[in-house]
């Protein structure tokens, strides 16, 4: 009987679209649980972020900053490091796709300005994508992006600093997404070597009540490159968290649209079985009628 074909056919789609729905509702439930943590670790990490940044520029006040190796440009440049943190799993809407964009720009700009450009990828998803067109990053990083920790930053960040100081890069750049909201992401690209000196200008100096050992210029030769490394952590807090948002909204949409499908399937569904009670009963009723004329 066709109709009763069709309507066991419409409860399959049924039950296929409600495991959905059931799926996406608890990925939904995740991430949004795992966006007020990440936005905990981006207000946590603020503090020695202001703190470090206050060090130096007191610091910088007793001494000649101007000449350390991270804070000087370079007259010709050749090279570009650009570090890109995107996701280690899908399902988070434009978030990586926005971040990769952005990438791509920053390459294609320093590219069209003569410089080679490497390119360091933090996230199974950016690997990916730039190995696809033909690109091969010279580092990459995995499972370090749904909860990133400072020891993750700085293992992305030590051997890019060392390779600025070197003079093997001679600009770095880095690609985050900014959590603004939880319905607002931007993606975001930042050059964080050679650090802006003027980031450390307006420190009152060290008052005369303390004492500093070692000289202040080994201190800042061990909490300039600090600096950058939270500068990393910073991008990769920040991206988790907005990696999280996204795809508690995309995975809303997702059920939101489960549901509607639902919805009409199970009017489908009905009209289905409408319609074979109908067919059912005509067939009765002409079965009747054949065994009374007969």
């Amino acid at each position: 009987m066709p109709g009763a074909a069709e309507l066991r056919a419409l409860r399959r789609r049924i039950k296929s679209v409600n495991s959905t729905k059931k799926i996406t509702k608890a990925m939904e439930l995740i991430a949004a649980s795992r966006i007020t943590k990440a936005r905990l670790a981006v207000e946590s990490a603020r503090p020695y972020a202001e703190g470090i940044s206050r060090v130096i520029r007191d610091l910088a006040a007793e001494s000649t900053i101007g000449q350390h190796p991270i804070l000087q440009d370079r007259e010709n440049p050749t090279t570009a490091a650009v570090i890109v943190i995107t996701s280690d799993r899908g399902l988070a809407g434009a978030y990586n796709t926005n971040a990769l964009r952005l990438a791509e720009k920053v390459i294609n700009r320093e590219t069209a300005a003569g410089l080679e450009v490497q390119l360091h990828t933090v996230g199974k998803k950016g690997d990916g994508y730039f190995r696809y067109r033909g690109y091969t990053p010279a580092t990459t990083w995995e499972g370090v992006t749904d909860k990133p920790t400072y020891a993750d930053a700085a293992a992305v960040a030590e051997p890019i600093v060392q390779s600025f100081i070197d003079e093997q890069v001679d600009r770095v750049f880095l690609v985050y997404t900014d959590f603004k909201s939880a319905l607002t992401q931007t993606p975001n690209a930042v050059q964080i070597l050679p650090v802006d000196r003027r980031a450390f200008e307006g420190g009152q100096g060290i008052s005369p009540e303390f004492m500093i050992e070692p000289e202040p210029e080994a201190i800042l030769d061990a909490l300039i490159p600090r600096y950058v490394e939270h500068q990393v952590f910073a991008g990769m807090l920040e991206s988790a968290a907005s990696e999280h948002a996204s795809r508690q909204r995309a995975m809303k949409s997702a059920t939101d649209n489960a549901g509607d499908v639902l919805e009409k399937l199970t009017i489908e569904a009905n009209q289905a079985r409408q319609a074979a009670i109908t067919t059912e009963i005509s067939e009765i009723v002409g079965g009747a009628e054949a065994l009374s004329n007969g």
